[in-house]
């Protein structure tokens, strides 16, 4: 008598395995849940059976299950956009298309099963995965269709080996019997497939050790057909007459089985055999592909393709390397670091803006090491952050093989067309396409001069709107009477109701004392801090006048256009967790004060909202390569000086996520380490909440011998032949400064790796007396590096001393608490990192911490605004001077972005054209469409 293969009981125990594996898996990570998107279309009973079946299946697992049900008037269109719109879900882990379609348009069943992606195809029917299965490629079948599937777990759960048995299957389907076949053969069995044409086919079934049933035909395999002992797999479900059932009809198999029982050493039942277990293959089938991509995110090792580099010598322009080099789709790039194609917005081939959804969807992920390159107080020619900072990211990932992202700025098109350059790098170290990242990337920089100006326009217009009208008049204006007759606040100004302390039920409720306060804003133009701004170079709008035409009856005022990355709204960008925090530090940016001294808000305003929305694609940073095929996020370029100088916290959390835990994440501070190093560790980090684990020193013999007394370096002069020659008294002097920012970096308890950025003119006496002096400073480690030169295999030792103290133990703090008086703060930065005996503030920048501390903004961070050529205020001061106070002429708030930055000497915001700007060698080919000199 055969034993009853019960699917009930084996399928019950599958899905306990899932449920537990499931809880298992939110421990490490949180709000994991595998989701299933079940398509129905039409409104057929039989398949709300089923649908209801796997919904509660889901249920018990911990699976999320969707049940979308579109109407029967669904066309073939309407369909594959839902689906679509599923696969780039990823919450979404397996999608059925619920089988048989009812719709009253013609819609073919193969075209919308193969719209699902092969990875989310959990009933295992696409062509692509029938294909895979057909030519018995296992290990790259994403997944097995479910009934087949069940039907081998029943076979195993009979202790049967397969292997070497005669197995025939009666059905070829493309559901069912064909892909059992497939499976049977994959596990070694020797298969026949009987089907209507078949001759002889009980004879054939009387050799199967294993036979599966699924021809749809009720109770045709009798017991002659079947051999003792076999295995019987009986995959029918059909409805016979039987008056003595209350619906009038009974369910039975295409196996007659109670008498195959009196033969057969294993049958399954009908129902209750492979109905249940293809539930809860379906089930399986959804856990494992989101349990796939949960490992494919975690301590995954990128599939990832590296650019040869073809070195030439001497080397060639920078816009020669990069033309020659030719970058990979940016579609291929995003794949093979682990990003889906919906977290993906491609600008062309070779750049896209990447969706902040990626970290929702990582969040269960560990960060990668986290790496700041900084540097030596520099010469005016720069010292080589950019270039190194891009060579080390080639020699991590194209001669390491690490997971490696560099994230670095976007350049103003300030200096790309003035003096200094773009900042893509250098060499064969560089950004691709360069012409592209130093130009306009994907319009950032254009957003932000969008936002600032509407910013700067909306505060004249308040202004002259206040002086020319009555209360009762900008009353009903800024509050008019909609189609109904009735006054609708906005939410701005429903807010600063609120901020006023004004309750109201109804707008015309105010009072005529409260109306004044709510319509006026009353801001003293002596106070306004706001500046138009253009990302151009132009000396002549360092100071202007507007309010000129007749129209402005007289109201004119002297005011100034900055460059575009100066606007605080690019320090916003810069420092945003998230589009919610976003919009919350648009509204908070403070313009300026009223005439009784309280700050007004770009929120008192009214225009924050709209603000956002110029900034909506901004906030998603700019995905690139480097030379040699590795990651790079460009996004957000902050001024060094005013500002924080570094790129965005989203982008450095995004791809410390794409690592992994074994990853590493290369980003790079503007200016010295006095100015952006500090600022990276005290704003940047207490903002992001991230922890670095290694700083990057870069330093060159040509600096260094300047700090030694060496003649001044200056831009667009050749240099003085001391800066050639071997000068080994010019180290040993200049050195001081080295050792400084060495010191400075370690008051953060983080390691220093020294960087000598090796030109051909360094001698072999001085790289080692560089490198000596370096370690005897506290560095790490000390290596040279000639990733200019050579790329990735230049900066290989580099690397490997970056990775090492990575991995040492980090004890990072931060310099200061900012619950300190705003005045400690400077004073802390000015003795700890300048190496000044203290501070004097003049009395204006007395004034004004007495209006910050008093309109709460005194707990802010502290961002110093200095000169970047010396530790000191003055640039003339080299090396690591001492005995100085450092003057501050002024204190700004940059409440939004969310610091206050003291003022030391003169600080200019709007750079000028030199004489010769760079613009003079720029030229595009009509005819190939080329850019020429451009570097």
């Amino acid at each position: 008598m055969a034993a009853r293969l019960d699917g009930k009981v084996v399928a019950a125990s599958i899905r306990k395995s899932l449920a537990e594996r499931c809880k298992a898996l939110q421990g490490p990570h949180p709000g994991f849940r595998p989701g299933l998107a079940i398509v129905q279309v039409g409104h057929r009973e039989d398949s709300n059976v089923y649908i209801r079946m796997k919904l509660k299946a889901a249920e018990e697992i911990g699976i999320k299950a969707q049940h979308i049900q579109l109407p029967g008037s669904t066309n073939l269109q309407q369909l594959l956009a839902k689906v679509n719109e599923l696969n780039v879900d990823p919450d979404v882990n397996g999608i059925i298309v619920q089988l048989p379609l009812e719709s009253d348009e013609p819609i073919d069943a193969d075209t919308a099963t193969n719209a699902i992606l092969p990875h989310k195809d959990v009933d295992g029917l696409t062509t692509h995965n029938a294909g895979l299965l057909s030519r018995g490629e296992m290990d790259k079948l994403k997944n097995i269709p479910c009934t087949p599937r069940g039907c081998m777990e029943l076979i195993k759960h009979t202790g049967m080996n397969v292997s070497g048995k005669n197995a025939v299957v009666l059905g070829r389907s493309k559901i069912v019997g064909a892909p059992m076949s497939e499976l049977l053969r994959c596990a070694n069995a020797t298969v026949t497939v009987c089907h209507s044409r078949t001759v002889n086919t009980e004879e054939i079934t009387r050799t199967a050790d294993i036979l599966v049933v699924a021809i749809r035909q009720p109770e045709m395999v009798k017991k002659s057909w079947v051999k003792t002992g076999a295995v019987v797999i009986d995959c029918g479900i059909n409805a016979i007459p039987d008056s003595t059932k209350k619906s009038g009809q009974r369910l039975v198999g295409d196996v007659a089985y109670k008498e195959v029982c009196e033969v057969a050493g294993w049958v399954t039942p009908v129902p209750g055999g492979v109905g249940p277990m293809t539930v809860a293959m379906l089930m399986q089938n959804t856990v494992e592909s989101a349990i796939g991509e949960l490992e494919k995110c975690a301590n995954r090792k990128w599939p990832i393709t590296y650019l040869p580099l073809t070195l030439s010598m001497p080397v060639p322009s920078d816009i020669a390397i990069a033309s020659a080099q030719t970058p990979k789709n940016i579609t291929d790039l995003a794949a093979e670091i682990g990003l889906l194609p919906s977290e993906l917005s491609p600008y062309g081939k070779v750049k896209a803006k990447v969706s902040l959804s990626t970290l929702d969807r990582l969040q269960g992920v560990g960060d990668g090491k986290y790496v700041v390159v900084t540097g030596i107080t520099p010469t005016p020619l720069g010292e080589g952050k950019s270039t190194t900072t891009i060579g080390l990211a080639q020699a991590l990932g194209a001669e390491l093989n690490k997971n490696i992202f560099a994230c670095v700025r976007q350049p103003s098109q300030g200096p790309t067309f003035g003096i200094k350059g773009g900042a893509a790098g250098g060499g064969y170290s560089q950004v691709i396409p360069m012409d592209e990242f130093n130009l306009h990337l994907t319009g950032d920089i254009h957003a932000i001069t969008a936002a600032n100006n509407l910013l700067a326009a909306a505060i004249d217009a308040r202004m002259f709107h206040e002086k020319c009208q009555s209360d009762k008049a900008l009353f009903n204006r800024l509050v008019p009477k909609n189609k109904a007759g009735v006054r609708v606040l906005a939410n701005a100004q429903k807010r600063r109701l609120e901020r006023l302390g004004i309750t109201v039920e109804k707008p015309e409720d105010m009072s005529e004392c409260e109306m004044g306060r709510f319509v006026r804003l009353d801001i003293d133009p002596a106070t306004i801090t706001w500046q138009r701004v253009i990302d151009t170079n132009d000396r002549y709008l360092r100071k202007i006048e507007i309010g000129l035409s007749p129209t402005e009856k007289g109201y004119s005022r002297e005011t100034q256009f900055d460059i575009t990355v100066a606007s605080e709204i690019m320090a916003v960008l810069a420092l945003t967790t998230s589009v919610e925090d976003m919009c919350e530090r648009l509204g908070k940016m403070v313009i300026g004060s009223d005439t009784k001294g309280n700050p007004v808000s770009a929120d008192d305003l009214g225009v924050a909202g709209a603000l956002a929305v110029l900034m909506k694609d901004a906030i998603q940073p700019n995905l690139m390569q480097t030379l040699q095929g590795t990651p790079v996020f460009v996004h957000a370029g902050p001024f060094a000086n005013i500002a924080h100088g570094n790129s965005s916290i989203l982008a450095d959390k995004i791809a410390l996520k794409l690592v992994g835990p074994d990853g590493i994440v290369v980003t790079e501070a503007g200016f010295g380490a006095d100015i952006g190093m500090e600022k990276f560790f005290d704003i940047k980090c207490r903002q992001s909440g991230l922890t670095p684990h290694v700083v990057v020193l870069v330093g060159t013999i040509r600096a260094i011998k300047m700090h030694g007394g060496g003649p001044a370096v200056t831009a667009g002069m050749p240099l003085p032949k001391e800066y050639s020659e071997e000068h080994c008294d010019l180290i040993e002097k200049g050195f001081s400064n080295v050792k400084k920012q060495i010191e400075n970096a370690k008051l953060f308890g983080i390691s220093v790796v020294f960087a000598l950025n090796q030109f051909t003119s360094d001698t072999q006496a001085e790289i080692d007396l560089c490198l000596s002096l370096a370690k005897e400073a506290g560095a790490y480690d000390a290596v040279t590096c000639t990733h200019w030169a050579e790329g990735g295999k230049g900066a290989v030792n580099l690397a490997k001393s970056v990775v090492s103290a990575a991995e040492q133990p980090t004890n990072f703090k931060f310099l200061y608490d900012v619950d300190k008086s705003i005045v400690e703060k400077i004073n802390i930065i000015a003795k700890e990192i300048y190496g000044a005996d203290g501070i004097e503030l003049s009395e204006e920048a007395q004034q004004k911490v007495g209006q910050y501390t008093k309109q709460g903004f005194g707990n802010l961070p502290i961002c110093m605004a200095k000169t970047h050529l010396s530790l000191s205020h003055k640039p003339e001061l080299k090396g690591a001077p001492t005995g100085f106070t450092l003057p501050v002429r002024d204190i700004r708030a940059s409440v939004g972005a969310g610091f206050l930055y003291p003022i030391i000497g003169t600080m200019s915001t709007m750079p000028g054209l030199p004489t010769r700007p760079c613009f003079y060698d720029i030229e595009l080919d009509p005819k190939t469409m080329e850019i020429k000199g451009l570097f």
